[in-house]
């Protein structure tokens, strides 16, 4: 199954997260921000990943997403994995 355009949207935000830092979260502006943005925050919200509706902080579930998201953009930006 390809990613959707809803999919990209999502992990985009997710990346945007600092994974080192749970104290650190993101704000989407509905005013300012991409519509696809805004709606990606939404559905990660609905899907337990962040704790608000225009971003916050991760959830667990949502922190282990975005070590996962960095892994791929890592993979995919021909980085080389720590072994």
């Amino acid at each position: 199954m390809p990613f959707s355009p809803d999919h990209l949207a999502e992990l985009n935000l997710l990346a945007l997260f600092n994974s080192s830092s749970s104290q650190e979260g993101i704000k989407v502006h509905q005013h300012s921000a991409a519509p696809e943005m805004v709606m990606a925050a939404e559905r990660l919200f609905q899907k337990g990943l962040i704790t608000q509706d225009d971003g916050g902080y991760l959830t667990n579930l949502g922190a282990e997403a975005v070590e996962h998201t960095q892994t791929l953009l890592g993979v995919l930006s021909g980085e080389k994995a720590d072994t």
